[in-house]
């Protein structure tokens, strides 16, 4: 009798055995792309994470503005980090590789297959989120957040929780275009903050900035007095991320 059998564990219900083998795979898997990820990516600092709508044609004023401050933040000095998809993500790699510095995707195999954009000097592929999303954590200097819809939203909700609960250091998280998140950021003030769900010093944990230069002047106001290279108790924090 299996040792997972109900008789011999009732409350557990049974499981197939080539399934449960299947899942136990896929540790090495996960670990490939973890090392994948840790190797290509440990020498691209500073490094900036940028996130926005994939459903933002070319030419609309969103992509405009995600390929402008990805320029900007190119000719500052620092490699862009986008999802590697469309919309934002692809103004993100296109304005990074106009500029100087690298130009890298975090792409993800999605059921509906999403197609990686072609401006990208550094390409990841993914098929799991939760170690796509470490990968734009471990070695960003900052969080830039454009407009965009569910996908931005985790992104953004990850970074916060993060630093909030001190499991990342605290890095620049900058929201662009004010009128797009308002609404969201009145919301915060107005019900989390009375509901006592987050402090009124959580939403200091975050900027909101209209224009290209204003992302690079609150990032290098951020580290005026320090490098960007991680202290020694930033980098045991990342090191338990």
């Amino acid at each position: 009798m299996n040792e997972y059998s109900k008789a011999a564990h009732p409350g557990l219900m049974p499981i197939d055995d080539t399934l449960l083998t299947r899942e136990s795979w896929k540790i090495f898997q996960i670990m490939a792309e973890f090392v994948e990820g840790f190797e290509r990516l440990a020498r691209i600092k500073p490094s900036v994470s940028i996130f926005g709508s994939s459903r933002t044609p070319p030419g609309h004023p969103y992509y405009t503005l995600a390929e402008g401050v990805s320029r900007v933040l190119s000719d500052a000095g620092f490699s862009v980090v986008s999802g590697g998809g469309p919309g934002v993500m692809e103004a993100a790699n296109k304005g990074a590789s106009a500029g100087r510095s690298l130009s890298i995707g975090l792409n993800i195999q999605l059921p509906h297959e999403q197609k990686s954009n072609g401006y990208q000097d550094i390409s990841l592929h993914f098929r799991h989120f939760f170690s796509r999303k470490v990968m734009f954590v471990k070695y960003a200097s900052a969080y830039v957040v454009l407009p965009g819809g569910f996908g931005t939203l985790d992104e953004l909700a990850e970074i916060l929780t993060l630093v909030q609960t001190g499991k990342t250091r605290r890095i620049p998280i900058i929201l662009v275009h004010r009128p797009f998140w308002s609404g969201l950021l009145r919301w915060f003030e107005d019900t989390l903050v009375p509901e006592n769900t987050i402090r009124p010093d959580d939403l200091k944990l975050f900027r909101v900035v209209d224009e290209p230069h204003e992302v690079v002047d609150a990032i290098f106001q951020h580290y005026e007095h320090r490098g960007f290279e991680p202290s020694a108790r930033e980098q045991a924090m990342l090191l338990e991320l």
